[in-house]
């Protein structure tokens, strides 16, 4: 049996999960009104695992035909029978759906790795449990809207076109269809065509779950695909996560038109350190804020800045923290970074590694031997970063972290704020006071206190500037969803 070298004292066998817990079908169709229907031109593309590049299913390419079809299933929906339903009756279904995603949490966290390359201890313990608690909560608010919203008269929009990114399909899913659903709306929801596979599954439990037909309808395929949804005249609310530069051809093509719409884009988030951190605390927080899910997180803390007392000491705890990771099979519980998500994920990182490079960054890989097959990325630190270089300023959307030392407050503002994204940002210090007076200044929709990577559903998470407008979570993800 082969073992794992984590340091020079501490070794770790293989621990494979079981992947004979999943079932995934040869192919699927689209989920229209209710059941899995072909589409008429009937056009498949493969959807592979990005750790051994084996094909594990063929997924179907919609066409605009059936993005018509699934948008007036969805209106017939809601023109009928879930449009007659009270709040009381919405949330019974959501609590299904939670109830029957928490029974299958298993064979969910095994898909989740297989198409996505992140490792089984974070689809196992985050994205599906969080995708649960987010039926839950919704479900929970779904006969209170009148409370959530006093005396404003709070009613469903229409029918919802909603597109979600590859990083985390199934959390996605639930973060754009539980709320949506609790306030009445029927939803149209296209998965990234790469990460396809425990969206579909969602649409099995929907069935199991005797959700009404053409409430939820889940149509697959490519960038057109989701074009096709937030341009249908019939869609009353898009909702999509993504890049700034695709959110930005939203809004030009539903400008004038009676369609709203939230948009989650990227982010270069700031992570900053003070002298007078938990500075162990803090290295996890490090590591947990950019090599957490590949890197794959439009929040990730992709731009560290360390008080220059402790800077030295922080680098150096730091590269020795990320001799511990190790990389390699999603499937192995050991496992903390797994496989880049594709191979054109990976180009652009390793464009972005060599960006640094020739910027003049010092460069640091810890030693590591990685699988033959698949696409990997070992974590990655740049040090003596400045604030103009690219790797500074643009999202990369990977395990590499740009480090820049600071020596006042109110410079450690000037360059977090230095960025067109305003996604998130993490504080670690020790004084509740410092805390607060950066949370005041930062330029960013949710910040992290000697924490990072935090999420819950009770809790609204969305950016400023170039990351977006419009919250997803809590009341305010309820309010995005309503008419008044």
């Amino acid at each position: 049996m082969s073992m794992k070298k984590t340091s020079e004292h501490w070794k770790l066998a293989p621990a494979p999960e079981d992947r004979s817990q999943a079932t995934i079908a040869s192919h699927y169709d689209l989920f229209i009104d209710g059941k899995f229907q072909k589409s008429a031109k009937g056009k498949r593309f493969k959807s592979i695992n990005p750790a051994d590049e084996k094909v594990l299913s063929e997924i179907t390419e919609s066409t605009d035909a059936d993005v018509d079809k699934a948008v007036k299933a969805a209106r017939k929906a809601y023109e009928g029978e879930w449009g007659k339903l009270s709040g009381k009756e919405r949330g019974k279904y959501l609590y299904r759906i939670a109830r029957i995603i928490q029974e299958k949490a298993r064979e969910l966290a095994i898909i989740e790795s297989l198409d996505g390359g992140k490792p089984i201890r974070e689809s196992r313990d985050i994205d599906v449990p969080l995708a649960a608690a987010h039926f839950f909560y919704y479900a929970g608010w779904a006969d209170k809207l009148d409370y959530a919203f006093p005396g404003r008269k709070p009613r469903p929009l229409g029918v919802a076109g909603q597109v979600i990114p590859w990083n985390f399909p199934l959390l996605m899913a639930a973060w754009k269809i539980a709320p949506a659903l609790a306030c009445g709306n029927t939803v149209v929801i296209k998965p990234a065509e790469n990460t396809s596979l425990t969206a579909l599954k969602l649409a099995e439990i929907i069935q199991e779950a005797e959700l009404p037909p053409g409430v939820v309808n889940i149509i697959t395929g490519h960038g057109k695909v989701g074009a096709a949804i937030i341009g249908h005249k019939d869609i009353d609310k898009i909702a999509f996560t993504g890049s700034t530069g695709v959110g930005k051809l939203i809004q030009r093509s539903i400008a004038g038109t009676h369609k709203k719409a939230t948009l989650e884009l990227g982010g270069k988030a700031a992570n900053i350190i003070f002298e007078d951190a938990t500075l162990d605390e803090a290295v996890e927080g490090i590591v947990n804020g950019i090599y957490f899910n590949q890197g794959h997180v439009c929040c990730a803390g992709s731009r560290l800045y360390v008080e220059e007392s402790v800077h030295d000491e922080v680098i150096r705890r730091l590269k020795h923290r990320m001799g511990t990771l190790i990389v390699g099979d999603p499937m192995d519980k050991n496992t903390d970074i797994g496989a880049i998500n594709s191979s054109e994920q990976l180009e652009t990182i390793q464009k972005y590694i060599g960006i640094g490079k020739k910027e003049g960054a010092s460069f640091y890989q810890p030693a590591c031997s990685l699988p033959k097959k698949g696409f990997w990325c070992p974590p990655t630190l740049f040090t003596d970063v400045a604030q103009s270089n690219r790797i500074a300023q643009e999202e990369i959307f990977g395990p590499v972290l740009a480090v820049q030392s600071f020596r006042t407050v109110d410079e450690v503002i000037k360059k977090a704020n230095n960025t067109p994204y305003g996604l998130s940002a993490g504080v670690w210090t020790d004084k509740g006071s410092k805390i607060f007076n950066l949370t005041s200044q930062l330029h960013a929709g949710v910040i992290w206190a000697n924490t990072f990577n935090k999420f819950d559903p009770t809790s609204p998470f969305g950016g400023f500037k170039e990351s977006g407008f419009g919250r997803e979570g809590g009341m305010h993800g309820l309010a995005a969803y309503l008419d008044f």
